[in-house]
């Protein structure tokens, strides 16, 4: 088995087929944690039932949001841990039992016939397998030809620094002065403040108000780190090809947070390679019930997407009442149970009990059965 990219999705993968018998291999062009590209947060029950609470560098209970007009203070009804990327990474490889291999990917080559092989063209050379993952990124490198570029796609644009500091808060700013439409952050990391600014339109250039609102802070703009952010789920497999993480748009819109996602589609994908590998399904059978996992999941994207697109339309002078308003225990406590369950913690020890269950939840998706009979159709091309 083959798997391209060695982050939280492609690492959940591989951590879920370990002592399944699989000759796994992990590709990636950067060494395993070498290169983090996000602030590093996520609910820290994630991190408990993944075994992953040594990289923890922070918990918050609250979230403190800034507007021009003024600023609410959240009671969160679960905890939010900032945590150190390469450990984590560790921690997930720990787990594994495969092997690693420094490549970079340039793409699918072509296929031989009749050998049942997938090949992926990589700066060392081809390498073919029967099963492959995609979770090198937004840019969807081993996709047949749906592939995008910014600004002319559904990304986000987000840059962050790094400055010595501590705090106590874990703070958002929604304020036209950073980017008339995102938001700007700030997530403490025992001593060090991870700052950025995230644009929903890909076309608004964020370095300077990165730096502006740095030195709001009263800090000094060093060791930038950025990317593209997805905020549209994708097709979970094609070609034959199974897609998870940014590859797959696995990044909720909005907040942007896709370590949560990456971890659990990658666990959810990893769960049925493991059945093929063992016997139990078949490649085709694995891919129509990872496509139906992941298709299930698009109305939530879906509406998270329309309250994105609805922010930046809220006069500055309403916004700031109306999350007053939304600081209510009772709201806070209906709206970020939601989102939570979006991804729920429990789904990475197989005990969660929601309807999104591959192959049992009520179909959401305008075609149901079209991510399917993609997959099928390659593998009998």
């Amino acid at each position: 088995m083959l798997i391209c990219g060695a982050s939280f999705a492609g690492l959940a993968v591989a951590r879920e087929l370990a002592g399944s018998g699989a000759d796994v291999m992990v590709v990636d062009r950067y060494e395993i944690g070498e290169r983090q590209t996000s602030a590093c947060g996520i609910p820290t029950e994630w991190m408990k039932q993944l075994g992953l609470m040594d990289s923890e560098r922070q918990r918050f209970d609250t979230l403190v949001i800034h507007t021009p007009h003024g600023t609410s203070r959240f009671q969160l009804p679960w905890t939010f841990s900032t945590f150190d990327y390469r450990h984590m990474c560790e921690l997930l490889w720990r787990d594994c039992d495969a092997t690693f291999e420094t490549a970079k990917v340039n793409g699918r080559a072509a296929a031989a016939n009749g050998d049942g092989m997938l090949r992926v063209e990589t700066d060392r050379g081809v390498l073919a397998s029967r099963l492959v993952v995609d979770a090198l990124g937004w840019r969807r490198m081993l996709a047949a030809g749906d592939g995008y570029q910014p600004p002319d796609a559904p990304l986000s644009r987000g840059l962050e620094v790094h400055p010595s500091g501590t705090s106590d808060d874990l703070e958002v700013w929604i304020d036209r002065r950073y980017v008339p439409a995102g938001y700007g952050w700030s997530f403490p990391a025992h001593d060090e403040l991870r700052i950025g600014i995230g644009s929903f339109d890909p076309r608004f250039h964020v370095k300077n108000t990165t730096v502006l609102l740095t030195e709001d802070l009263g800090k000094e703009p060093n060791e930038y780190q950025g990317n593209w952010i997805p905020h549209k789920l994708r097709r979970g497999t094609e070609g034959g090809v199974f897609f998870a993480g940014d590859s797959a748009g696995h990044c909720l819109p909005l907040s942007a947070e896709g370590i949560r996602t990456a971890l659990y589609f990658g666990i959810a994908l990893g769960r049925e390679l493991r059945e093929v590998v063992e016997g139990r399904q078949s490649r085709e059978a694995a891919g129509a019930r990872y496509a139906e996992f992941n298709d299930g999941h698009e109305w939530k994207f879906r509406w998270m997407l329309r309250v994105q697109r609805l922010i930046p339309r809220v006069p500055p002078r309403i916004l700031a009442p109306l999350i007053r308003l939304m600081g209510t225990k009772r709201f806070v406590d209906w709206s970020f149970g939601h989102y939570l369950r979006i991804a729920p913690p429990e789904f990475a020890t197989g005990s969660a009990d929601y309807e999104d269950r591959p192959g049992d939840q009520q179909r959401h998706a305008q075609d149901p059965l079209g991510s399917e009979r993609d997959l099928v159709e390659a593998e009998r091309a």
